[in-house]
C-alpha cells in the first residue's frame, strides 16, 4: 500500500485538475450559450436564402446559376475539414479526421483528394499524413461573417479557376451540448435543385430577371454557407468540451473519493501497527 505522504499528494493533485477541469466546463457553457444563440438565429436565414434560391432555379429551364453552378468531370477533390485550435473536448476533433478518412476512402476512392484545414488539431494529424493544400487557424480568433466570405471566395475562386473540380465541407453540426454530427456536404459546383410543391402553381413577377437575381444570390448563399458551417462547428466544439469537461469533474471526485478512503485505511493500518509496537514493547518489559 502507499505510503500516506504520497496519497495525500495524489489527492491535492487530483484536487487541483478537478478545479481546473470545473472553471473550463463553466467557461466552455457560457461560450456554447453564446454560440448556440448565434447559430439558432443563423439557422432560418439560411434556410430560407436557399429555399429562394432552390425555387428561382427549379422555376427555370436548363442549368442556370453562372460559374458556380457548372457542374464539371471530377477528377480533383478538396476537402475543407474544420475543427477546433484546442483539444479537451472529447471525439470532436477525432470525429472530423475519421469523416476525412472515411469519405476519402470510399466516395472519393478514384479522384485526387486535396485538403484545405481549418482549425490546427485535424492539421496536426491529417499534415502527418499527406501534404495540406491550404491551412487556417485565425478565423476563430475572430469568427465573423466578413472573414468567412474571405475564405469562401478564396474557395469560390479555386473553382473557377478550375484549380478542382468539386469542394466539400466536413465538419460538426451541433445538436445539443451533448451530441455533435460529423456533416460531408458539397460546396461547389451549387447543386441542382427540384422545385418545391409550396412554389408550383405560383407566378411571380421578377426584377432583374430570374437568372441576374439567381447569380447574385449564389455568392452570398455560398458565404453564408461557409459561415453557417464554421458557426456549427464553434457551437459543436464548446458543447462538447463542456460535455468532456463535466465528466471529468464527475471522474475526479470520484478518484478523490476513492483516494480519501485509500489513505483513511492507510491511516488506520499505520496507528493499528503504532500501538501493537507500544503493546509488544510495553510486554517485553513487564518480562
Amino acid at each position: 500500500m502507499a505510503n500516506l505522504k504520497e496519497i495525500r499528494s495524489r489527492i491535492s493533485s487530483v484536487g487541483s485538475t478537478k478545479k481546473i477541469t470545473s472553471a473550463m466546463k463553466m467557461v466552455s457553457a457560457s461560450k456554447l450559450k453564446k454560440a448556440q444563440d448565434a447559430i439558432l438565429n443563423m439557422r432560418p436565414y439560411t434556410l430560407k436564402l436557399n429555399q429562394l434560391l432552390k425555387d428561382l432555379r427549379a422555376d427555370m429551364e436548363g442549368e442556370i446559376g453562372g460559374e458556380y453552378a457548372q457542374a464539371k468531370p471530377v477528377s480533383k477533390v478538396l476537402l475543407v475539414a474544420i475543427s477546433s485550435n484546442r483539444g479537451l473536448c472529447g471525439g470532436f476533433n477525432s470525429s472530423i479526421v475519421k469523416k476525412v478518412h472515411k469519405v476519402s476512402q470510399n466516395e472519393l476512392n478514384e479522384k485526387e483528394v486535396h485538403l484545405f484545414t481549418i482549425g490546427k488539431k485535424a492539421n496536426d494529424v491529417l499534415s502527418k499524413e499527406q501534404q495540406i493544400y491550404q491551412f487556417n487557424s485565425q478565423i476563430f480568433n475572430e469568427l465573423n461573417f466578413n472573414n468567412a466570405s474571405e475564405i469562401a471566395q478564396d474557395l469560390m475562386n479555386l473553382f473557377s479557376a478550375e484549380k478542382f473540380d468539386e469542394i466539400h465541407l466536413i465538419y460538426n453540426q451541433f445538436k445539443n451540448a451533448a451530441t455533435q454530427v460529423a456533416v460531408y456536404e458539397q460546396f461547389l459546383p451549387v447543386k441542382q435543385e427540384i422545385q418545391s410543391d409550396d412554389f408550383e402553381g405560383k407566378d411571380y413577377i421578377y426584377e432583374p430577371e430570374k437568372a441576374e437575381i439567381i447569380e447574385s444570390l449564389i455568392p452570398k448563399s455560398l458565404k453564408m454557407q461557409l459561415y453557417k458551417a464554421l458557426r456549427e462547428s464553434y457551437a459543436a466544439e464548446h458543447g462538447a468540451r463542456m460535455t468532456a469537461m463535466h465528466m471529468a469533474t464527475d471522474n475526479a471526485n470520484q478518484l478523490q473519493k476513492s483516494l480519501l478512503l485509500t489513505y483513511n485505511k492507510a491511516r488506520q493500518a499505520a496507528i493499528t501497527n503504532e500501538i501493537l509496537e507500544i503493546v509488544g514493547g510495553a510486554e517485553a518489559l513487564n518480562q
